[in-house]
């Protein structure tokens, strides 16, 4: 794989792994940065998130944080120069989804979320 290819995606895994530290998610402004303008979410709830929205459960609003979030499996791909498509299983206290995001790169502002999705599963393996 191409050096550039792996940057892209690492800097992709890098934002993801980001946005689940319990510090950064306690963050408005940490989280804001890390978010695409326009940011949207189909949450394993079935909820419809935007980039104002999730700091409901982000962010200072949100209540303490808890446990860190454990990830595995996590793959990249690059979809086009700058779009990053990420899969993974995550498991939340107990909450296991699978998840995907696609990143994309600004030219000022860096890597951004721009889409997450995330399912719900009972495999232990999330």
């Amino acid at each position: 794989m191409d050096e550039d290819v792996n940057a892209q995606i690492r800097a992709a895994i890098d934002g993801e792994l980001r946005l689940l530290e319990p510090g950064v998610r306690a963050s408005d402004a940490e989280v804001t940065a890390l978010l695409d303008p326009e940011f949207v979410e189909f949450g394993a709830s079935g909820r419809r998130w935007g980039r104002e929205s999730i700091l409901e459960v982000t962010g200072a609003a949100a209540v303490e944080p808890g446990p860190p979030v454990r990830v595995t499996g996590m793959r990249g791909t690059l979809l086009a120069p700058g779009v990053v498509h990420l899969t993974y299983h995550a498991d939340n206290n107990g909450r296991r989804a699978h998840r995907s995001s696609v990143w994309r790169r600004h030219p000022e502002a860096g890597w951004r979320l721009y889409f997450h999705q995330g399912t719900l599963t009972a495999d232990e393996s999330a």
